[in-house]
């Protein structure tokens, strides 16, 4: 599996890998909030973009919000440990 070009830079740059998600979970939800809109307003997608039901729309943005906050999460635990040394 290959990387995107951005990601994989800032693999290179040594960011933190909750860091990166964090980042790449947010551009992920305001694609599909982007492609939910397009849907209910009856726009043409393009041809990487799914044309589905509400429900579908809305369980991706929930399982991506979901993550998106576990990145959260993740980095105040760690913060926590951290603060503890």
């Amino acid at each position: 599996m290959t990387l995107d070009p951005y990601l994989q830079k800032q693999v290179e740059l040594g960011m933190d890998g909750a860091d990166i998600l964090h980042g790449a979970l947010k551009s992920l939800i305001l694609t599909s909030e982007q492609n939910f809109q397009a849907a209910q307003n009856g726009d043409p997608l393009d041809a990487d973009e799914y044309d589905e039901s509400d429900s579908y729309h809305n369980g991706r943005l929930d399982a991506l919000t979901e993550l998106y906050a576990l990145t959260y999460e993740i980095a105040f635990a760690k913060g926590e440990l951290n603060a503890g040394l």
